[in-house]
């Protein structure tokens, strides 16, 4: 059996916090950063696919920051990657200097558009359209009579095999001077774009109210809902996004029962998800 360092993090500092987990330093270690999934993703089965996907999607050619090696923290699992130095994500940016979250949402689009034309590896990465399918019929919080409809709406979808991040938000692209890295990669897929954008619509519209949100991506309420109108505006090259929109709360909903594939929901996240996705049927499917 392979074994793997294990790291004191008391020597480590943190340096940075999102939704999946923590990011630390070590000042004897200047050039490499340490990331710490949150429990249910620190296991050595999720952080070694996040590891090989990391590799394959360097090898696609697109920019994401190195990574070295998996390492023990404790009872958990953790990697050891290139530190980005002086790096700034487009959630900090617009943290930073508000005045400029327009400019930032059309960044994340042009930087998407650029993603999206990307031919993937479709013998190592999934179709995200297969994976959402097997979650709308394993997932117990969709009510039996919402289940054909979106289930319908998921099959209609054609393939495509270029590449889709899988968590496509502003915290998981980085700038550094003229460069800019993907991030947070473990759900890299290929498939319709739409998967992504639905998933920015929902962040920035259905989840945008909720101060645990507003506080991981350093956002207010009012920021979120003008970085998607400039994001909306600049992907459809139109002032009037408003069918663009109701495309991307179809796939925000499937977006929410897609959690499932990936983790098994706990019994608040069922209650909690299964209302957001009556919500969202009930606004975009009817």
């Amino acid at each position: 059996m392979e074994s793997y360092s294990q790291i004191d993090l008391a020597q480590w500092t943190q340096v940075g916090e999102g939704g999946n987990g923590k990011t630390y330093v070590n000042p004897d270690q200047a050039d490499v950063i340490l990331k710490v999934n949150n429990e249910r993703l620190s296991t050595l089965e999720a952080v070694k696919h996040e590891y090989d996907v990391s590799k394959a999607v360097e090898a696609l050619g697109l920019k994401v920051p190195k990574v070295h090696e998996i390492v023990r923290v404790g009872e958990a699992y953790a990697t050891i990657s290139q530190r980005i130095k002086g790096k700034k994500s487009l959630s900090s940016i617009c943290h930073d200097e508000p005045e400029r979250t327009e400019e930032m949402a059309r960044l994340l689009c042009r930087k998407g558009q650029e993603l999206f034309a990307t031919p993937c590896n479709t013998g190592f990465f999934p179709s995200r359209k297969e994976q959402v399918l097997w979650a709308i019929d394993h997932a117990g919080f969709v009510r039996r009579k919402n289940r054909k409809l979106i289930r319908d709406f998921a099959a209609s979808i054609p393939e495509n095999t270029h590449c889709v991040h899988g968590d496509f938000q502003t915290g998981n692209i980085i700038r550094c001077g003229e460069e800019y890295y993907w991030i947070d990669l473990d759900r890299f897929a290929y498939g319709d774009p739409m998967f992504d954008i639905g998933h920015l619509f929902q962040i920035c519209n259905i989840y945008a109210p909720m101060k645990r949100v507003q506080d991981i991506f350093h956002m207010t309420l009012d920021q979120f809902h003008r970085f998607w109108d400039a994001f909306a505006k600049e992907y459809t090259s139109k002032e009037d996004h408003s069918e663009f929109d109701s495309q991307a709360g179809r796939f925000a909903c499937l977006d929410i029962i897609l959690r499932s594939y990936f983790m098994p929901p706990t019994f608040l996240e069922k209650l909690f998800f299964g209302v957001y996705v009556r919500k969202l049927v009930k606004r975009y499917y009817q």
